[in-house]
């Protein structure tokens, strides 16, 4: 599923990003625990012209706490990075951002410096609700649905750090597919921009595969079903989605599945691994290089017509 959900604002966010970019000191990047592949933004290590960046693993309380610090140990093993978690306990772990800050860049610590710090993140990620809890009182909107946050805005935080908030910002054409499902499965993307079916019936594939048990209990279901679509209709029928002619109202279903995923109901779950991310970017590669060479035999033969009308015409 190709997802392309590009509104205006970001477009403008992205052009004021790059410009202020110079003047920061640090990059914070938040990210969906659950998915912290899918809802790392490319474009963020385009910008950032080698800056330290924490990236924090939002929503933790979400995720399954093994695979978290498995991610926090894979982000770290780049120079210049440092990853910590947070769930729904922020206030009590908030202080390690502003440290992690002050360590990263100490050359711009003292009484009268100030590190200049940008948050970054995609939609629906928590940002804003992490930049309250920073600043200690309410100076962003937060929600429950992406592109809450339309403009820059600074935070003048302790310990001398000045914040810069920007737009939840996905990029321009979310090349990988799993990634723009599990975008959707987690509402990083608006709903009307969703199959809700399609996102239901790839969750329901992965989950069978990654966290069976789950599954098993949740649903009540004693024998899982092999395939995504029959389980669909199995839970369907155990949830009493049931249309007319007693049919099994599998868009219902997915509805459920997917809401249950978002809230937590089902378990915690992480929705993909270093190896998924390190094996799907080869995939994008060979994608990306296949579409750029179809472009260019299309030029070329454009270029050969061309010359071949010239020379008709002589």
């Amino acid at each position: 599923m190709a997802i392309q959900w590009f509104p205006g604002h970001m477009n403008k966010a992205r052009n004021e990003i790059k410009e202020i970019m110079p003047q920061m000191d640090v990059i914070i990047e938040v990210l969906d625990a659950r998915i912290p592949y899918s809802s790392e933004n490319p474009m963020v290590a385009t910008l950032r012209e080698g800056k330290p960046v924490i990236k924090i693993l939002n929503k933790a309380d979400l995720a399954d706490p093994k695979m978290t610090q498995t991610w926090k140990d894979y982000f770290e093993q780049e120079n210049g990075v440092k990853a910590i978690a947070f769930g729904n306990d922020k206030a009590a772990e908030v202080h390690r951002i502003n440290e992690l800050c002050k360590k990263l860049v100490p050359h711009k610590v003292g009484a009268d410096k100030q590190i200049k710090a940008m948050i970054m993140g995609i939609p629906n990620v928590g940002k804003s609700t992490l930049i309250n809890v920073l600043a200690g009182r309410i100076v962003a909107k937060t929600g429950n649905e992406p592109a809450v946050t339309k403009a820059q805005q600074r935070i003048k935080l302790e310990d001398g750090i000045m914040l810069y908030d920007t737009p939840g910002m996905l990029w321009p054409k979310v090349e990988n597919e799993n990634s723009g499902y599990r975008l959707g499965a987690t509402g990083a993307i608006r709903d009307t921009a969703l199959e809700y079916e399609e996102v239901a019936s790839y969750t329901a594939e992965y989950l069978l595969r990654a966290y069976p048990e789950l599954l098993k209990a949740r649903y009540k279901i004693d024998e899982l079903p092999e395939n995504d679509w029959e389980f669909v209709e199995m839970a369907g029928k155990k949830r009493g989605c049931i249309r007319g002619g007693n049919q099994i109202d599998t868009y219902k279903m997915s509805e459920i599945l997917i809401n249950e995923l978002r809230d937590g109901i089902i378990g915690r779950i992480t929705m993909e691994t270093p190896a998924m991310r390190e094996e799907e970017e080869v995939m994008v590669a060979g994608l990306r290089a296949a579409a750029e060479a179809k472009k260019a035999a299309k030029e070329e033969e454009k270029k050969q017509r061309r010359a071949r009308a010239r020379k008709n015409r002589r």
